[in-house]
């Protein structure tokens, strides 16, 4: 899945404490056993982390622009644990093995999972959408296991101390990883034109992506995972890791495969697989991601509606 901001990671004072600080936090919560582990990692994340990065914030901010119907009761309960789900998914990932074991005879479920056997029995390439939701590696993790060859695109930590130790985590699911931007692009096209399965997450703000809606809100959403399907004739499947009520297992459910028409209308239906999975558990999206950003949209606007404008160079 694309995972993880920045080509290259700002390195100063800030982004070197919140560093160590996170990789206190890493190794307290590796240094105990698992079943105590992820529980211990939310518990931190949620509890101490949340508030003073000012995530449980972020979370009432989401929820009062997109649900603004929502109880206050139930807003305090996703400001808890929207967070915690956060950091069990961190230290989950970092677990490597013990978080991989748990996929071994984890089934696989939805009406896309015949159409991924067909897929891969027959060397067609393979787009795999999902999102912030739930562990956004479970499903990597669990078609990795039942004997698929899955790649990620991930983008790059915005902090550059922590982003070789977070590659050299998510590679511990499961490789091939490559970073977003040129050579990395290059690098999964051959991938995918070989018959592979390749990730995507498709629910982070993109200032240069298309307008489409998530929850009835503008949200600019890329479409290169569209793009790249009907270049190279890839399937399209939906795929999600819902976070049991245990707190440490997964079902992994693959919808239908999304039809080929036009990027948009494929990018939009993305959106509303994903939306429709939210609003069944809504503790389990990461609240956390400034997914909207309506202050910066006459900005954004009025910018792309001058680079349209502007007069093109000699051909």
């Amino acid at each position: 899945m694309a995972l993880g901001n920045t080509a290259k990671g700002r390195r100063g004072f800030g982004e070197f404490a919140s560093y160590i600080a996170i990789r206190g936090i890493i190794g307290l919560a590796l240094a105990v056993p698992y079943k105590w582990r992820v529980p211990l990692a939310g518990w931190i994340v949620s509890r101490v982390v949340a508030p003073l990065a000012g995530y449980s914030k972020r979370v009432r901010e989401n929820l009062a622009y997109v649900r603004p119907d929502l109880s206050q009761s139930e807003v305090d309960r996703l400001a808890r644990a929207v967070p915690d789900n956060a950091g069990r998914t961190l230290i989950e990932i970092y677990s490597g093995k013990d978080f991989t074991d748990r996929f071994k005879h984890a089934p696989l479920t939805g009406d896309g999972v015949e159409a991924l056997r067909q897929a891969h029995a027959e060397g067609r390439p393979v787009v795999l959408v999902t999102g912030h939701f739930g562990n956004y590696d479970a499903p990597r993790a669990a078609l990795i296991a039942a004997g698929f060859n899955v790649g990620a695109l991930y983008r790059e930590m915005n902090n550059g101390y922590f982003n070789p130790h977070y590659v050299a985590a998510i590679s511990q699911v499961g490789t091939p990883v490559f970073p977003r931007g040129r050579q990395g692009l290059v690098r999964l096209i051959k991938f995918l034109r070989a018959g592979g399965m390749a990730g995507f997450l498709m629910d982070q703000y993109m200032w240069d992506g298309e307008d489409l809606t998530f929850f009835g809100k503008p949200a600019p959403t890329a479409l290169s995972a569209a793009e790249l399907a009907l270049k190279y004739n890839a399937l399209v499947v939906p795929i999600y890791g819902i976070r049991q009520a245990n707190g440490l297992d997964f079902k992994v459910i693959c919808e239908a495969p999304i039809e080929h028409t036009n990027p948009i209308e494929m990018t939009q239906a993305l959106n509303d697989s994903l939306e429709a999975l939210v609003r069944e558990n809504m503790d389990q999206w990461f609240w956390i991601h400034r997914r909207w950003k309506p202050e910066q949209a006459a900005m954004r606007h009025s910018t792309r509606a001058a680079a349209k404008m502007a007069p093109k160079g000699p051909s």
